[in-house]
């Protein structure tokens, strides 16, 4: 029995087959996490959702940004539809309803005490603990579960507030938790979020200074609060893989021509597949 990470596969469903493949995954035994961007922008979209889904309780799967989407769109509360998006499988599938109940009750977060993993699709602001990033994570769950939810999904849309704050109330506190664990990438050293930049990070030596008007990537930021915990996140191709101090970073680019990558938690072993689909379009 082992248990897998795998990075955003975004409707690559022949480049997963490849990688379940190469792994010998065993549906019977083994786990699959994923790190959320199930969908959209490749080519099959209902087919990932559909064979994720049927897993049952052998994939974990997080929400990414594309999944809220989906949820957005689906309810016809989305003003932001992007003309790239290949939704629309889904969308008029005849399941279109089971599968969309399916998403709205997955997770932003999961933590494996036995395994010591914790898995998000984005990344975590450098004020908040472990303990406190799962109890944010059960806020916006319990506003995706509940009566409220076409209301939080009309309301998630948007970049502000910026900044983490305890006084942070309703739907402004909903979306700066939504938009960190389904959008971040970069933030200041205070802090301050920066959401709409997208590109590759130069990674720095360990030394170096930050300065207030940096844009640091979020798990590079000093005296970040959940440095001890170990983090698997994808959401953030431009950076690709990358395993540093507790950090595992899996999308490496398949949407793009690049790789699906799988991370075997018992031993930290990687496995790739260059993408079949070799899907290069705009990024979200």
């Amino acid at each position: 029995m082992a248990t897998y990470a795998i990075g955003d596969i975004q409707g690559c469903y022949q480049a997963l087959q490849k990688l379940l493949t190469l792994i010998q995954f065993d549906p019977a035994q083994d786990h699959l996490w994923c790190t959320g961007d199930l969908i959209n922008r490749g080519p099959d979209s209902l087919k990932v959702l559909r064979f994720i889904k049927e897993l049952g309780q052998r994939a974990v799967v997080v929400l990414g940004n594309h999944e809220v989407h989906l949820l957005a769109t689906y309810y016809q509360q989305s003003r932001y539809r992007h003309s790239k998006d290949t939704l629309d499988e889904i969308l008029l599938a005849p399941d279109v309803q089971v599968l969309i109940e399916w998403l709205r009750y997955r997770p932003f977060l999961h933590h494996d005490p036995v395994l010591n993993y914790t898995l998000i699709h984005a990344g975590f602001p450098p004020q908040w603990t472990l303990l406190q990033a799962r109890q944010y994570a059960c806020e916006v769950e319990e506003a995706l579960r509940g009566p409220q939810y076409l209301k939080y999904l009309s309301k998630v849309y948007g970049n502000e507030p910026n900044k983490w704050s305890d006084k942070l109330k309703e739907w402004d506190r909903l979306r700066f938790i939504t938009n960190c664990f389904t959008r971040l990438r970069y933030c200041n050293a205070k802090g301050k979020l920066t959401l709409d930049k997208k590109g590759p990070p130069i990674l720095p030596k360990a030394d170096k200074v930050w300065s207030e008007k940096d844009d640091i990537p979020w798990f590079l930021v000093p005296n970040r609060a959940s440095v001890s915990a170990r983090i698997i996140f994808g959401h953030w191709a431009a950076l690709g893989l990358h395993i540093r101090d507790g950090i595992f970073a899996l999308d490496s680019g398949c949407l793009w021509g690049g790789e699906l990558t799988a991370l075997r938690l018992d031993d930290q072993h990687l496995f790739q597949v260059s993408c079949i689909e070799q899907c290069v379009i705009d990024e979200i």
